[in-house]
């Protein structure tokens, strides 16, 4: 027998994550803030609650995808939370990009009420959750993750249970940290090329095709090249993670220089207006900082 199956958060991410296990025949509970963004899972039918107790109470697994620490804490452990309706053997399965010491105390919390928790973040952007290819780290049990993997494969391609409690948020942590310090080299490099009077379009193709080539040459870089900032990748998230991770470098006293570099010029972006702009207008940070106009 399937389980039941809530979801709490239907925003960029969540909406299609959630739109998947409808495809696949889940029953599904879902809440949102904003009664409109529920809409479209309610024509697929979707059963619309009232708060997360409520899709608690109609659900063995919830998953939920909010914006950050607080929200998910408040999700979970609030007054109208998830704890308050969920019975024993249930799971909660975190999606959203989170701290892991937050990740580990909520899972004791639920744990102490015979209710389990998986971190399981995810990797892949909005075309990712579309498409069901998302990348997905998880962290909690071994039994817990065997018994919820079905699901998580509905919406992602790589599935990988990466340890304990907190060790999914420790990899997208690493994910994140290589994603954005990659930005700030590819931001970097083609304000070089510009400044040196060389065609940064130029540059870019010429490294796709060499050991330079990633992901985010190819999609952030043509951004920087064509000077698209109508936001794919709004450049408060990437904020909002290296917060967590120079917060997770400082815990355990590791010096992260590179991405201390690439925090401080995404603090000067945020200060400057772009937070809602597509994160790649980090290049022309880099280039005002330069002296460009």
């Amino acid at each position: 027998m399937q389980p039941r199956i809530g979801f709490v958060g239907l925003g960029v991410m969540g909406r299609p994550m959630a739109q998947n296990l409808l495809k696949a025949g889940y029953t599904l509970a879902v809440y949102a803030r904003r009664l409109e963004t529920a809409q479209v899972l309610a024509a697929g039918g979707a059963s619309l609650t009232g708060s997360p107790r409520e899709v608690a109470r109609a659900s063995d697994i919830v998953f939920t995808m909010v914006t950050n620490t607080p929200d998910v804490e408040q999700v979970v452990l609030g007054d109208d939370g998830l704890i308050h309706g969920l019975a024993p053997g249930s799971v909660v399965v975190d999606c959203s990009t989170i701290a892991p010491g937050a990740t580990r105390r909520m899972a004791e919390i639920l744990r102490a009420r015979g209710i389990e928790m998986l971190d399981a973040p995810v990797s892949g952007g909005e075309a990712g959750a579309v498409q069901g290819t998302l990348s997905v780290m998880v962290g909690g049990r071994p039994e817990v993750y065997a018994r919820v993997r079905p699901v998580l494969e509905r919406m992602g391609k790589t599935v990988v249970h990466v340890g304990e409690n907190g060790a999914g948020q420790v990899a997208k942590a690493v994910n994140q940290l290589i994603l954005v310090t990659t930005l700030e080299a590819c931001a970097e490099g083609l304000a070089l090329a510009r400044r040196c009077g060389v065609d940064a379009g130029k540059v870019r193709e010429a490294l796709m095709g060499g050991f330079a080539a990633s992901r985010v040459l190819d999609v952030m870089g043509r951004r920087m090249v064509e000077e698209d900032y109508d936001p794919g990748v709004e450049a408060r998230w990437h904020w909002k993670d290296m917060h967590i991770v120079m917060g997770l470098a400082a815990e355990v006293g590791l010096a992260i220089p590179a991405a201390s570099v690439a925090a401080q010029n995404y603090n000067a972006l945020m200060s400057g207006g772009g937070a809602k702009r597509d994160t790649s207008l980090l290049v022309k940070l880099i280039e005002r900082a330069g002296g460009a106009a």
